[in-house]
Formats: structure tokens, sequence, C-alpha cells
């Protein structure tokens, strides 16, 4: 047997178990984050993220759900991943440019007596063409009518290097939902034939042109307390529905995220994500020989 380090952090709650792979690095992400996400046999978790080398950014970010699924990007979890890198590389490098399967993310790290405890992240612009997001549909996706158990819901799609489904609510019902009847529904949401990838549903009721209140189901995950690339998409959504000016607050289970759709300068159309990087703990866990492998130069296996 063999010790793997983790850090355990979370960002609105959304929390991932974190592990430096820069030498050695699992064999099989995907049973490893299955095994280490169980809430009562492993660390618990909405995931794993891997800290990888990079040759083109500072580190790069892999990240893998709760049910070993591969993830493209996660909001939540590429501030804790930007915070991990300063306090470990030392360089005092800030921004940080992160490496993600959606390409790479700059991150501006808020620094309070040498450790970064919240973090600005420039998500890119928002992708709302259907075949790309992907929905399986030609054009754009707002307030287009969708049925799912057997009620008529009306979304909007948004990717933010993942797809999302967008869902505005107008009063408290889907906040008071049980968490046996949100599953039932979110999972519904997630595979509907619209969406060949699979979908993160966002549950959306305005409280204001600046502030927003989510609840929201993960594909791969199931709920969680936060999502940052949904925070993002459901921002983007409620701008484009009228609903909502281009700065707001967005209210998740775990805390608030401030998102900013920015309409000029030389960021316009990327979305931007500010919120806290949290590290709860540090440990080790026990892995066989082989589930670990070597790295190479390139980072990957």
């Amino acid at each position: 047997m063999r010790k793997l380090a983790f850090t355990k952090m979370h960002g609105c709650g959304n929390d991932y178990v974190y592990v430096v792979a820069d030498r050695l690095r699992p064999a099989d992400p995907g049973a490893l984050a299955r095994r280490l996400a169980d809430r009562r046999f492993g660390i618990g978790g909405d995931g794993l993220i891997m800290l990888c080398p990079s040759s083109t950014a500072d580190v790069r970010m892999e990240m893998y759900n709760a049910d070993g699924s591969r993830g493209e990007m996660c909001g939540n979890g590429i501030r804790c991943v930007a915070r991990l890198h300063y306090e470990r590389s030392g360089s005092g490098r800030n921004p940080i440019v992160v490496e993600t399967d959606c390409g790479p993310k700059s991150i501006v790290l808020r620094v309070d007596a040498g450790r970064a405890v919240a973090a600005t992240v420039d998500m890119g612009e928002p992708i709302l063409e259907g075949r790309d997001i992907p929905v399986d549909r030609d054009g754009r996706l707002i307030d287009f009518p969708l049925e799912v158990a057997g009620r008529e819901y009306r979304v909007t799609a948004v990717s933010m290097g993942n797809p999302h489904c967008v869902v505005f609510v107008a009063d408290d019902g889907i906040f008071t939902l049980d968490d046996a009847e949100f599953a039932r529904l979110g999972a519904q949401f997630e595979r509907h034939p619209l969406f060949p990838r699979r979908v993160n549903t966002e549950f959306i009721l305005p409280r204001g042109r600046d502030r927003l209140k989510m609840r929201v189901w993960e594909r791969g995950s199931g709920e969680t307390l936060a999502c940052g690339t949904g925070a993002c998409a459901a921002l983007v959504a409620a701008v484009l529905t009228g609903r909502a000016d281009r700065r707001a607050a967005v209210e998740l289970r775990g805390g608030t995220l401030e998102i900013e759709w920015r309409e000029g300068g030389a960021a316009a159309n990327h979305v931007f994500m500010t919120g806290d990087a949290v590290e709860v703990f540090t440990g080790e866990v026990e892995v066989a020989d082989g589930e670990l492998v070597a790295v190479e130069s390139s980072g990957r296996p």
C-alpha cells in the first residue's frame, strides 16, 4: 500500500478532494473519484480534482465528478486550484493561469497575510449556439419550452465550458422540495434527450435586478451546495431574458457568488466570477501500489 496526500477544499460549499499529481497520479482517476467522494466510506465530496503539470499554463486542472465521469470545468474548483497552486509553488505569481479541458482561465487571487482567501476568475465568453453547448437543436434556446416529468418548463441553454439548462421559477417552491423530490426532478433534466452529454440544471428565482437565488443539480454529482459555472450561466440567461442586469449576486445554498457579464472594454462578453476558496483539512489516504502511475514530462500518464 502507498500513501496519497490530499487536501479537502470548498468554494461556497462545493467541495472536492484535491490531489497534486506532479510526480505520481491515479491510474484510474474516475474510480478513485468514486471512492474518495463517498460521504460515508470515503473522504466525502462532490468529486476529485487533480493539479497536474502544464506546458502552456501555471498548472492544469483535471476534474472528475462523484460518479467518476470527467468534467470539463468547475468554477468553484478552479478557485481552489489557483489558491492551492499559489501556496504550494511559492512563486508569488498572481494572476495564475490554469489550463482546463475548455481552455486556459486566468484567476486573480485576493491575498491576506500571505494566504489566498478569495479569487476572481475570467470564465471567458458564454456559448449560446445549441449544437456547441451541446443541445440536440440548432440555434439559441432562450425561454425554450421543454417537457420534463410531465410538465412544461421554459429553459435557457448556456455553456460555460460545460452545458447548463437554466430554469426561472416564480416562487420559492423549488427551494422547499425535499432532497428526494429534487433528486428525481434533477435526474430527469440531466438525462433529457435534448442534452446529448447530459446537463447541469439551475433553478433560479430572481430577487431583483442584481440578485438571483439558485438551487442546482449537477450532472454526475447530484445536488450540490454551489456551482460556479452554473451561477455564471444563470446570470447570462437572466440578462438574455431581461430578468437581471449584467452584474448580480447569486445566492446558493452554500454561499454567494458575485457574477459579472461584461458588456464593453478589453474583456467584453467575458463572464467574471468572484468567490471564496477555503481549505478544510489535509490528510493521506491508502491506495494500492498499482493505483498510482508515474507522470511523464507532458503531465499525462
